[in-house]
């Protein structure tokens, strides 16, 4: 059987617009505002099938304005662009800090591939 991954800690830095989580594997991941938002596992982001995502463009100075538990198994983030139907479980908060290493890169260059600049967030600025 595999193993849960269950959240132990859930900080969000609202200056920082990053989201810090650890799970009770040890693991812990840091994970921008912007990188959960244009992941959303919403319908609105991820369609509603294989090839029907649609790629979110400007969400670089997206910060969460609230989050909710979701019973026991997840949450729902309140992005400031009005953005909350997306429920992010456990196992997509984890998905998404696993894989960020390679997530993020295939974002930014499907961004490049769709002749989107990318400009740097102003709170990092």
């Amino acid at each position: 059987m595999a193993e849960k991954h269950i959240p132990t800690e859930l900080t969000y830095h609202q200056q920082a617009h990053m989201l810090e989580i650890a799970f009770n594997t040890g693991e812990h991941f840091e994970l921008s505002a912007e990188y959960l938002r244009v992941y959303s596992p919403s319908a609105e982001v991820q369609g509603h099938g294989p090839g029907q995502e649609v790629l979110q463009i400007g969400k670089q100075d997206v910060n969460i304005d609230k989050i909710e538990q979701v019973g026991n198994y997840a949450v729902q983030l309140f992005f400031d662009d009005n953005h909350d139907t997306g429920i992010y479980s456990w196992d997509t908060l984890y998905q998404l800090g696993k894989q960020q290493d390679t997530l993020w890169p295939q974002y930014l260059q499907r961004l490049k591939d769709a002749g989107h600049e990318r400009p740097e967030p102003k709170h990092l600025q």
